[in-house]
């Protein structure tokens, strides 16, 4: 297999820049930005501010380090040099053509805020997550285990060297504490960050309540907040929310927490084998994880902002997943990690689908089954084939 893994989002991020001045391309960091880039844009020059003497050049002087280089410019953790992005805003407004920056960054909370102040409107944003399933089972030609991928997950240096995973996520995890996190926090703090993120971890697909993951984690309240949105930002976490729809039914308010990436999360849960991972308690969390990251992580690969909701109302009737992302194509489905289909896995799936106007041939039951199939009330979706054609429009 090549070292490059060809990324679905490729050619959404050439349409931004065949549409936009400036694109910005974040993503989690070592999700493979800069190689998408330099792939995609490959007569493009390219500066990298992770490096110490680029860095103070263009803090020092955004004006020289702008000028003086070719028009169309890859930009690596634009985030780290503020001055640049009013730079590139006049620079960019002079030439008035599309395609001329492509601004990449790990820290999203960094990036949005720069854009925000100078680049609003002239930029085409575009998210990388890690790799997804379909894209590393077409890259291996040949089918990809599904237990296996959950373990290892999607980064793509992992995926190209074949690491183990207990070797590359604990430098994984230490880098990112480093240059993303630690500047943002009190250095007395890392490591009850750490802890707050392995709570994160045996939280997975839970209702959150950041009071508990507070108290667990020994800080206060509006700490637990500020690390949650830290971990968000920097496309670690996510929280699905309910979904809401003209019912007299009283549905929760409270969204649920997932990991983009389950080789990191099973890293943090001390899942390190399959065997493991299998007799796991937490295997069912984990699996419903996998299903509901890789449907996000669809639609951002094509570049679509995923509408991804749960189910739950005061009867406690729920549903895992409402994927709203496509207009005119709603459709729910209910994870079971079973190997084995039950009519009553679809039981609340039909009875909700039914209220808020759901068809029939857009229920899905997902399960460890080896091959799909239509039940009588609802669609058996086997695992493999649902991560094989997540985000596709169906």
């Amino acid at each position: 297999m090549s070292s490059f893994i060809p990324r679905t989002l490729g050619p959404h991020l050439k349409e931004l820049a065949g549409w936009f001045p400036v694109v910005s391309l974040t993503g989690p960091r070592q999700s493979g930005k800069s190689t998408l880039a330099r792939h995609a844009f490959p007569d493009y020059a390219y500066v990298n501010l992770e490096d110490p003497q680029l860095r103070a050049a263009a803090i020092e002087d955004p004006v020289s380090f702008i000028r003086q280089r070719p028009e169309r410019l890859i930009i690596d953790e634009a985030q780290y040099a503020p001055d640049l992005f009013s730079m590139i805003q006049t620079v960019s407004d002079e030439r008035g053509t599309p395609g001329q920056y492509l601004l990449t960054g790990s820290q999203n909370f960094l990036m949005m805020k720069r854009i925000g102040q100078s680049l609003a409107g002239r930029v085409g944003l575009a998210k990388l997550p890690p790799l997804t399933f379909q894209e590393l089972q077409k890259a291996r030609s040949g089918r990809l285990d599904v237990e296996a991928f959950m373990l290892s997950g999607g980064y793509p240096r992992l995926a190209a060297t074949d690491i183990p995973p207990r070797v590359y996520f604990p430098s994984y995890l230490q880098t990112y504490l480093e240059r993303d996190v630690a500047e943002l926090l009190d250095v007395r703090n890392l490591e009850a960050f750490r802890t707050f993120v392995r709570l994160c971890a045996h939280n997975v697909g839970n209702l959150l309540n950041v009071t508990r993951l507070a108290g667990d984690a020994g800080v206060s309240l509006p700490t637990a907040k500020s690390w949650l949105s830290i971990l968000e930002s920097s496309y670690a976490v996510f929280t699905l929310q309910p979904f809401h729809a003209n019912l007299r039914k009283r549905l929760t308010k409270t969204p649920k927490l997932y990991f983009y990436d389950t080789g990191l999360l099973c890293h943090l849960l001390r899942i390190e084998t399959v065997e493991q991972l299998l007799e796991h308690p937490q295997f069912g969390a984990v699996f419903e994880n996998l299903i509901v990251a890789e449907t996000l992580k669809g639609h951002l690969s094509q570049g679509r902002e995923p509408q991804l909701y749960f189910y739950r109302d005061d009867s406690k009737r729920e549903i895992d997943l409402i994927d709203a992302t496509m207009p005119g194509q709603m459709r729910a489905a209910e994870v079971k990690s079973s190997r084995t289909y039950h009519n009553e896995y679809a039981r609340q799936l039909n009875a909700v689908c039914d209220e808020i106007g759901i068809d029939t041939t857009r229920r899905f039951v997902v399960t460890r089954v080896d091959a799909s199939y239509r039940a009588q009330t609802c669609n058996v979706a086997a695992a493999q084939t649902w991560l094989a054609e997540a985000g596709n429009n169906r």
